[in-house]
């Protein structure tokens, strides 16, 4: 699809990525490979605990219709079937699964300059049915999203959201569950040669009149090392660092301390992802 103004998903996400990804206290590996014919397969396994999961995805691509095949160690199997731009700045996605029907979903994904509409249908009997949209220019967006479940007669989900997103510096107000959460989210770039950002997130619960808070930040050490870490208002302190021996082929190390409970153990994770 065409760059546009991006969608409701996208508001508040680049200062998340800063807090939350690539954060994981399990052990996981990726191992993906990918032809010239677009004929793709990616192998992930994870181990939390004694409990070993994983997957197996072939996927195969043919000018703008892509193909998703992915069999978990719980036998099930999940398919997407994604015709990219059919026409301008739109995209229609359609999945399902076995043997479990009811996740199957149709969806329809509409980007251009000044807005964006997302449209999604649920194949079952009785259907759920999300939608979102934006609205917006030069980096400014104002956007909502709402779900109504025809089975129970009413909407599970309606939320509302305002985000500017610039080069330096991306800013969000984001109000969900249904009205009773808001959360307020900050990044910036203080150094583009070492993309040295701080990013933070505040929240309030109104049903519980309580506050959340989270701070990190992002320092690229040299070209293939990378460093995060972040600190929240319960006294955990979490850092990871991610190391590109060679493109698209990472191994990440993350830790946490609650330094609220020192007495138990520290968070270890490793992730390993290969690419070729």
């Amino acid at each position: 699809m065409g760059k546009g103004l991006g969608f409701y998903s996208e508001i508040g996400k680049k200062t998340r990525d800063y807090l939350m990804k690539d954060y994981m206290y399990d052990q996981k590996f990726t191992i993906t490979t990918n032809t010239n014919l677009g004929l793709g397969f990616s192998t992930t396994g994870t181990k939390a605990g004694e409990r070993m999961v994983g997957d197996i995805t072939t996927s195969f691509t043919h000018q703008n219709i892509s193909t998703n095949v992915k069999i978990d160690t719980k036998s099930n199997v999940f398919t997407n079937v994604t015709i990219d731009d059919f026409a301008p700045g739109a995209k229609s996605i359609f999945s399902f699964s076995i043997p479990d029907h009811k996740y199957g979903k149709l969806e329809f994904l509409y980007d251009q300059e000044f807005g964006s509409v997302t449209c999604k249908v649920g194949l079952s009997q009785f259907p759920i049915v999300e939608a979102s949209g934006t609205i917006g220019k030069d980096g400014l967006a104002l956007g909502g999203e709402m779900a109504f479940d025809p089975e129970l007669g009413r909407f599970t989900k309606y939320n509302a959201a305002i985000g500017i997103a610039k080069k330096d510096f991306n800013a969000s107000l984001i109000l969900f569950d249904k009205g009773d959460v808001l959360k307020a989210s900050y990044s910036h770039t203080m150094n583009p040669t070492t993309k040295t950002t701080i990013a933070a997130e505040i929240g309030h619960t109104f049903s519980r009149n309580e506050n959340t808070m989270i701070v990190g930040g992002l320092y690229e050490f040299d070209m293939s090392t990378i460093i995060k870490a972040r600190l929240n208002n319960f006294g955990q302190i979490g850092a990871l660092v991610q190391y590109e021996w060679r493109p698209k082929s990472t191994i990440t190390f993350t830790g946490e301390v609650d330094t609220k409970a020192l007495e138990n153990s520290a968070k270890i994770g490793l992730a390993l992802a290969m690419t070729s």
